[in-house]
């Protein structure tokens, strides 16, 4: 499951601090309408920002959550991301059904590429 991608791990865990970022802010920066779009955006943004802070490795806050886990977590959360507009409702508001689908999108696309082995 760890693969041996071309982005380093520490650039990596910068996208997911940024990610979660754009995350709670992109309601207010984008003008999204439907409240479900909203909280579900501010809610999955803190919840990046906590997985990135709480996984072990070089932009870690805490070191608890073990790598697989995390990539685990990624995974299911690149999935979550494209469905959301879907799940929540929302997916006739353009701006945030466009937002996390790319956001979803390129979280597997980072994932999918991240070198989480050191070397050796």
């Amino acid at each position: 499951m760890l693969r041996q991608g071309p982005i380093p791990r520490f650039v990596h865990g910068v996208i997911e601090y940024l990610a979660g970022v754009f995350l709670i802010v992109a309601p207010f920066l984008l003008a999204y309408d439907a409240s479900a779009a909203i909280a579900v955006s501010i809610v999955a943004g803190v919840a990046v920002l906590l997985v990135a802070a709480a996984t072990v490795g070089p932009t870690s806050l805490i070191d608890s959550i073990p790598v697989p886990v995390h990539v685990a977590i990624d995974y299911g959360l690149a999935a979550l991301l494209v469905a959301t507009p879907f799940i929540f409702g929302f997916s006739g508001e353009g701006a945030p059904t466009a937002a996390f689908i790319a956001l979803g999108v390129a979280h597997l696309l980072v994932t999918v590429g991240t070198r989480f082995r050191a070397s050796g």
